[in-house]
């Protein structure tokens, strides 16, 4: 029998070879798969959200400190979160916080719509109202947690007395969580929770 006719004299992959090649293929994507965990490495992408935005948070509530000559930071001993059905304002410390998002809920707290819970005007979750600023409000809207449920979600508390406040939200990767190393903002962020990162101007973070 007469083999096909090839004029450049090229020879093709045989289907051992070929099994080969997506052999070597898939053991390669496993080793990737298993050596970048996609579940931490989205883990780390919403938890670094959380650390820009209750820095991005933190700065415009000071300068709105600074700005207005009577400012308003909220209830005294209240706890404010961003649940599912709008504000809800415990009348507790954040420090109770790791009860988990389930407690406030719960309680008989204040709620607003969801369609105003993150106005910057003094009426969402976060009750400062950042259009008084003489520059104009620094943010739109207030921001809540990447997945914002039970667990994971934004806090805030202030007093008004000292004019400070603090905010909370909960590390999800094993990179920026307790236990994380030089990465671990949790118990490395001078706050009085190490499985909190907390950010503000309240004296040790305690709030």
């Amino acid at each position: 029998m007469h083999k096909p006719y090839n004029p450049r004299g090229e020879k093709g992959f045989t289907l051992i070879e070929l099994l080969v090649v997506i052999a070597i293929v898939a053991i390669l994507a496993v080793v990737l798969v298993l050596t970048l965990n996609p579940a931490q490495i989205l883990a780390q992408a919403r938890d670094s959200t959380r650390i820009s935005d209750l820095n991005t948070v933190k700065t415009a509530i000071s300068l709105y400190l600074a700005d207005i000559a009577s400012p308003s930071l909220g209830t005294n001993g209240s706890c404010y979160v961003h649940a599912s059905s709008g504000i809800q304002m415990a009348n507790t410390t954040c420090s109770g916080r790791y009860l988990t998002m389930t407690a406030f809920v719960t309680s008989t707290v204040p709620t607003v719509t969801t369609t105003t819970a993150r106005t910057v005007a003094g009426s969402g979750w976060i009750p400062v109202n950042l259009t008084a600023i003489s520059s104009g409000a620094p943010l739109s809207i207030y921001p809540i947690d990447p997945i914002n449920n039970a667990t994971y979600f934004y806090s805030y508390a202030a007093t008004s007395t000292t004019q400070t406040f603090e905010l909370n939200a909960k590390m999800e990767s094993t990179r920026y969580s307790n236990g994380g190393g030089a990465n671990d903002v949790e118990s490395q962020d001078g706050g009085s929770s190490s499985t909190l990162y907390e950010v503000g101007t309240a004296a040790g973070l305690s709030l």
